[in-house]
């Protein structure tokens, strides 16, 4: 069983910071490519950053020098730290694991909400 936990979303203000949380309890999570997608309402769901089972990270234009994206292969955990945050940034954030080897598989979270406010 593969079933993401997001973690981390909050009401922030303009220009703060936060950072998320993904729990993948699953004995295999480092052979897993993981990411973080997001849906603003009204719009479609748009790929924020990615980190490969090689720890190769990559990022949508959008947040490309405001997020980092990380993972604890230890803790079975993925991180995305998002800095300058901008109403534009509100959305649902999603967590998705993917399958490294054999038939590829994609498992979703159930989401987490940010919100750019004042």
């Amino acid at each position: 069983q593969v079933q993401p936990v997001e973690s981390g979303g909050a009401l922030v203000q303009p220009g703060g910071s936060l950072t998320l949380s993904c729990l993948v309890d699953n004995r295999v999570f480092s052979t897993f490519h993981m990411a973080w997608y997001r849906q603003a309402p009204g719009k479609e769901r748009e790929l924020v950053a990615n980190i490969t089972v090689h720890d190769f990270a990559a990022y949508a234009d959008s947040v490309k020098d405001r997020c980092t994206i990380s993972r604890d292969n230890v803790a079975n955990l993925v991180y995305l730290s998002l800095k300058n945050l901008k109403p534009e940034d509100t959305a649902v954030y999603y967590c998705q694991a993917k399958t490294s080897r054999g038939v590829e598989r994609e498992f979703w979270g159930q989401g987490t909400q940010v919100t750019v406010s004042t």
